[in-house]
C-alpha cells in the first residue's frame, strides 16, 4: 500500500509540476505577433473569401484558413475541427445570398472595436477586434449562424455568384433536395437526420457483417493450405475487428456528412471515435497474435533455443508499442494535449519508476535471462528449492510447471542473484546406483555379471560409452555391494527415463541368466557351543600359518592379473 501511495502521489505531483510549468510558460512567453491574414477586417475577410474559393478549385486543405478567421471559442473542443468546417460553409452560403464583398469597400484600420457585414432578423454578421489584435467573426455571429441561415436559405445567391452546388458539402446540397416536411425538427434533430442516421447505421452493421464473414472464410481457406499449417490453430473469428473498424470508419464519415447540430456531434463522434480507437487496438493485438503464431512455429522448427525465449517477447513489446500509439490516437482525435499528456509522461515516468523498483528489477532479470542464457523455454530448472519445466518467459516473470502439474511464477529479478540449476543443459544424464549381490555369489559369477553389465551400456545406443564404471565396489552387512556409474545422452527427461528402464530391465535379465542372486537385508545369528569349542585345534607355529597365507594370496595374483603386471588405466 505504501508504494501504491507514492506512486500516485508522485504522478499527481508530476502533472501539477507540468501544469504549473505550462502555465508559467504560457505568461513568461512575449505576445505572438498578429498575422497579417487576420490584422484587418479587410484582411480577415480576403483570407475567408478565398481560403473558401481555393476549396472550391479543389484544395481541401485552405478549409483551415478560413477556420482560422472564426472564433469557435464557443464549439466543443472535441467538434472544433469537424464543425468549423459546417460553420464556414455556412458562413458563405450567408454572405453568397445577402450581397456581394467588395473588399475595397471594407475597412483596412487595425484600430476600433468591430465592422459589421449585415444585420437580419436572427442576428448579425461583423468581425470585431480582439484583445491580442486579431479581427475574427466574433462569437455572436457563430452562435447565430444556424439561425441566420436558416432565415436566409430561401433566397437566391446574389447575380454574379456561381450557382453549382457542386462544391458545397454533401448535407447541404441534400438540405437544398429535401422536401420541407422532412427538414423540420419532431423530436431533437430534424426528421432527414434521423433517417440518415437510420441509413449510416444500417450500413455500417451490413458492412461490418459482410467483412467478418468474408475474412472467416478467408482465415478457413488460408490456415487449411499446406504452406500456411503453421497458422492451423489460429480462430477463424481472428481478424473479427477488422469489421469493427471498418463499420467505425463508416459511421464517423457518415456523421459528419451529415452536418448534425453541435450537441447531437459531440456524443456521437466522440462515441463513434473511441470505438475506432478500441477497434484499431484490438484488430492490431489480432494481427500481433498472427504474427506471434507464425513466428513461434519457425522457432520451434530450428535447433536453437535462444529464438523458443526471445518470440514470445516480440508480440507483448509490438501489442504494448500498439496500445502507445492508440491511447495517442484517441487522445489526439478526442482533442487532448497529446503534447503536455508526452511531458506529463516524461515526469510521471520517473516517478512510477521510482516507485516500482521490483518492476525494474524484474525487466532488467529478464534481460539478464536473455543475455546471459540462463535457461530456455522447455529446460528443467532448479531455483530456490524449486524446479520445473520453463513454460515462458516474460518481462515481469518467468511462468515454470512443476512436476506436480502446478505452476510457479518467479519474478525474473530473482534471477540476478539466485543459483539457478539449469538441468536442461546437462549433455548426459547419470545413473549411480549400488547392486548388492548375496555373499554365496561365487567370485567368478560376480566377474561375469559386472563384464555383462557393462556389456549392456556398449549396446544401448543412448548410453554414454566414452565413460562408464561398473566394479565390485564394497562389503556391505548384507551385500556384496556393484557399483553401476553410467550416463545417457538424451534429448529430454521422458527419454531418460525409457532408456533408464530398458537398462535396468535387462540387469535383471542378465543376473536371472547367470543365476546371480540379488541380497535381501538379513543377519544371521549365531550360537556359540562349547562342545564344539573344545574340539578346535590351535596352531602354535605362527611363522607356518602366515606363509600359508602370502603363498595362497600370491596364487590368486598370479591367477587373476600375473605376478609383477600393472595394469594400465581404464581406457574407453
Amino acid at each position: 500500500m505504501k508504494k501504491i501511495f507514492i506512486l500516485v502521489f508522485l504522478l499527481i505531483l508530476s502533472t501539477l509540476l507540468v501544469a504549473e510549468e505550462n502555465q508559467g510558460e504560457t505568461a513568461s512567453e512575449a505576445p505572438k505577433p498578429v498575422p497579417e491574414s487576420l490584422i484587418s477586417p479587410r484582411a480577415t475577410m480576403a483570407t475567408f473569401i478565398h481560403s473558401m474559393n481555393d476549396v472550391k478549385d479543389g484544395e481541401l486543405e485552405k478549409i483551415t484558413d478560413a477556420i482560422s478567421a472564426l472564433d469557435l471559442e464557443s464549439v466543443n473542443p472535441l467538434v472544433r475541427n469537424e464543425r468549423g468546417k459546417n460553420l464556414a460553409w455556412l458562413l458563405l452560403e450567408v454572405m453568397d445570398r445577402t450581397r456581394l464583398v467588395n473588399l475595397e469597400k471594407i475597412t483596412d484600420k487595425q484600430e476600433g472595436n468591430h465592422w459589421i457585414f449585415q444585420k437580419y432578423e436572427a442576428g448579425t454578421i461583423r468581425i470585431s477586434r480582439y484583445a491580442d489584435g486579431r479581427w475574427l467573426f466574433d462569437n455572436e455571429t457563430v452562435v447565430n449562424l444556424e439561425k441566420i441561415w436558416a432565415e436566409v436559405e430561401g433566397r437566391d445567391r446574389v447575380k454574379g455568384l456561381e450557382s453549382n452546388d457542386e462544391h458545397l458539402p454533401l448535407h447541404l446540397r441534400m438540405r437544398n433536395r429535401i422536401p420541407a416536411e422532412l427538414q423540420k425538427v419532431h423530436f431533437l434533430l430534424e426528421s432527414w437526420h434521423w433517417f440518415g442516421l437510420l441509413a449510416i447505421i444500417a450500413l455500417g452493421l451490413f458492412i461490418d457483417k459482410i467483412i467478418a464473414i468474408s475474412l472467416s472464410v478467408f482465415v478457413r481457406r488460408w490456415r487449411n493450405k499446406r504452406e500456411n499449417s503453421s497458422l492451423a490453430e489460429v480462430s477463424e473469428e481472428i481478424l473479427r475487428p477488422l469489421g469493427l473498424m471498418a463499420m467505425a470508419a463508416i459511421w464517423w464519415v457518415g456523421i459528419n456528412m451529415l452536418g448534425l447540430p453541435e450537441q447531437a456531434m459531440l456524443i456521437l463522434l466522440v462515441a463513434v471515435k473511441f470505438l475506432a480507437g478500441i477497434s484499431g487496438v484490438w484488430a492490431a493485438y489480432r494481427l500481433v497474435d498472427i504474427v506471434g503464431v507464425y513466428l513461434l512455429k519457425r522457432a520451434r522448427a530450428t535447433d536453437t533455443k535462444m529464438d523458443d525465449a526471445l518470440v514470445p517477447l516480440i508480440p507483448k513489446t509490438l501489442k504494448i508499442f500498439v496500445t502507445v500509439v492508440g491511447i495517442i490516437f484517441v487522445a489526439d482525435n478526442l482533442n487532448i494535449n497529446v503534447s503536455g499528456l508526452i511531458a506529463g509522461l516524461g515526469l510521471g515516468g520517473l516517478a512510477f519508476a521510482l516507485a516500482s523498483k521490483d518492476m525494474v528489477q524484474n525487466l532488467f532479470g529478464s534481460v539478464t535471462i536473455l543475455l546471459d542464457r540462463t535457461f530456455a523455454v522447455g529446460d528443467w530448472v532448479i531455483v530456490d528449492g524449486k524446479e520445473g519445466s520453463v513454460e515462458s518467459i516474460g518481462f515481469r516473470s518467468t511462468r515454470i510447471r512443476t512436476f506436480y502439474n502446478s505452476r510457479l511464477t518467479v519474478p525474473n529479478s530473482t534471477f540476478i542473484t539466485a543459483k539457478v540449476d539449469n538441468m536442461g543443459e546437462r549433455r548426459f544424464r547419470r545413473l549411480s546406483t549400488k547392486l548388492g549381490l548375496a555373499y554365496e555369489t561365487p567370485p567368478d559369477k560376480i566377474e561375469a555379471f559386472c563384464e555383462g553389465v557393462r556389456e549392456l551400456v556398449r549396446q544401448h545406443p543412448y548410453m554414454r560409452k566414452d565413460y562408464f564404471h561398473v566394479y565390485f565396489n564394497g562389503y556391505a552387512d548384507s551385500a556384496l555391494e556393484i557399483l553401476v556409474y553410467v550416463f545417457w545422452e538424451t534429448p529430454e527427461w521422458s527419454t531418460e527415463l525409457r532408456e533408464r528402464h530398458r537398462f535396468l530391465l535387462d540387469i535383471l535379465r542378465l543376473a536371472r541368466d547367470l543365476g546371480v542372486d540379488f541380497a535381501y537385508p538379513t543377519q544371521t545369528l549365531y550360537m556359540k557351543n562349547d562342545s564344539e569349542a573344545n574340539d578346535i585345534k590351535e596352531e602354535n607355529d605362527q611363522e607356518v600359518a602366515l606363509a600359508q597365507g602370502r603363498d595362497l594370496a600370491k596364487r590368486i595374483v598370479e591367477e587373476s592379473t600375473g605376478l609383477g603386471v600393472k595394469p594400465p588405466p581404464v581406457k574407453f
